[in-house]
């Protein structure tokens, strides 16, 4: 695999191979609320690299939710119609699986421009017809910062775009069908989220990567002062009961950790160690039943492994109830994406 395109870190399986870790806690049960399958130039993630994946971390992933990142687009459609290719081909893919495997991409959350209005409509039906019952929502990324190379070429919104009018009008059509809306934006936006949220209490809202924590590009050097802005912020958000936390996608360039610049892999040790107050944080604004765990596999491989990233999250949480950690690494995607194939996978996996 050669290094990726646009503004990822790239993923170094050699690299990752000198600090292997075995999976703590290995029966847990967990639902992978958030990762991507994509064949790019130079990078190929697709269901087969997945599977690989969850085998060698030795996790007990029962379930899974695929996350919309430009895969599959039809582009033998009219152009607004695209992204149900995606949608398509990701249902074709989960529903080859075999009855003894987990339950992967049980839930698909797409992409439909929300900028279409009440036209988006057609769009969102047109999803849930070829989504074959797995189906659940849509994220419209609406990243943007005045420091342009924080954000994908691919995906960059224009600034205010949760506030747009005709952006709304398409938002106001997901909560009648059933949907939920993920959000992919910048801690600076996070306030535009919870004006949004509380115009539209009945749509559920679940926020990507804890609000996209800055740490590089303009926001490098400011770490204490941005960990300020942000807790407010998201405690703020949390007040919105119609909104969801996930928890994860820390190893992205934009965070500035630097997890990818040692000689070997960090630990799991060090992941919680720096993550502990973003994830308490959190936890804690949110409660652990509207906060559900990620990978945000294979963006996140590009600073630690698979089996690293779940050993971190099972430390953080370790002296948390049974009912807590099972409401963060399983329950509350099961809930808010209405795994209906999740208890199948459990009893695949109890029989084990």
């Amino acid at each position: 695999m050669s290094a990726p395109v646009i503004n990822y870190l790239p993923v170094r399986p050699d690299w990752l191979a000198l600090a292997p870790e075995a999976a703590l806690e290995p029966d847990l049960p967990i639902v992978d609320a958030h990762h991507h399958l994509w064949s790019r130039p130079g990078w190929r993630f697709l269901m087969d690299d997945y599977k690989t994946e969850l085998t060698a971390s030795g996790h007990r992933i029962v379930a899974s939710v695929f996350m919309q990142c430009q895969t599959g687009y039809d582009l033998a459609l009219p152009p607004h119609l695209r992204p149900v290719g995606e949608t398509a081909y990701i249902a074709a893919e989960a529903e080859r699986l075999g009855p003894d495997e987990p339950a992967l991409c049980a839930g698909i959350v797409g992409h439909a421009d929300l900028g279409l209005g009440a036209a988006v409509e057609d769009v969102l039906l047109a999803h849930i017809e070829k989504g074959r019952g797995r189906f659940r929502g849509i994220r419209h990324i609406t990243v943007w910062d005045a420091d342009s190379s924080l954000m994908n070429p691919l995906s960059a919104g224009p600034p205010g775009l949760l506030g747009d009018a005709r952006f709304r009008e398409g938002f106001a059509r997901l909560a009648p069908l059933g949907l939920s809306f993920d959000a992919w934006l910048f801690q600076p936006q996070i306030d535009e989220l919870t004006a949004l949220a509380q115009a539209f209490p009945e749509t559920v809202i679940v926020l990507n990567h804890l609000g996209g924590i800055l740490g590089a590009g303009a926001y490098r050097g400011r770490r204490d002062e941005l960990f300020q802005d942000w807790a407010r912020a998201i405690r703020d958000l949390a007040r919105c009961p119609n909104v969801v936390a996930k928890v994860g996608g820390l190893g992205m360039r934009i965070n500035g950790f630097g997890f990818d610049q040692g000689e070997q892999p960090p630990a799991s040790a060090l992941l919680a160690e720096t993550w502990r107050p973003y994830v308490e944080t959190a936890v804690e604004a949110f409660g652990p039943k509207r906060c559900m765990l990620e990978s945000n596999t294979p963006v996140d491989r590009g600073s630690y492994a698979c089996a690293t990233g779940w050993n971190a999250f099972k430390r953080l949480t370790a002296s948390l109830p049974d009912e807590d950690r099972s409401a963060l690494f399983c329950d509350t995607a099961r809930d808010i994406y209405r795994l209906e194939t999740l208890a199948d996978a459990h009893a695949l996996h109890d029989r084990s």
